[in-house]
């Protein structure tokens, strides 16, 4: 997986910054697949995502994924990916359309 939005090819993407207390335990469980910075992200985004509030390419945006590698990840996640709106659809109509696979 690549780098999240936060540090990306060493530079800061997002200037704002929150920060949130984590119980131990849940701070372990989210650690268990990768860093916690970026599991939390991901875990926030993903669910944002799954209740329609991000765009499929503003979630992919946030956390420095290619739509593909992004699908791949809702999937092993258990989200839908294509819960999407008719702007995302579109979009990904046309990346299908060019798409040449010789």
């Amino acid at each position: 997986m690549q780098a999240g939005c936060l540090e990306q090819e060493g530079h800061r993407m997002d200037p704002a910054m929150r920060t949130v207390e984590i119980d131990d335990n849940v701070a372990a469980l989210l650690e268990s697949e990768q860093p916690l910075e970026r599991a939390a992200r991901e875990t926030i985004v993903m669910d944002l995502f799954r209740r329609g509030k991000v765009s499929t390419g503003r979630a992919c945006e946030l956390l420095g994924l290619e739509r593909a590698a992004f699908a791949r990840r809702a999937a092993d996640l258990g989200i839908p990916y294509f819960l999407i709106g008719k702007e995302d659809w579109e979009t990904e109509k046309a990346t299908l359309d060019a798409w040449d696979p010789s």
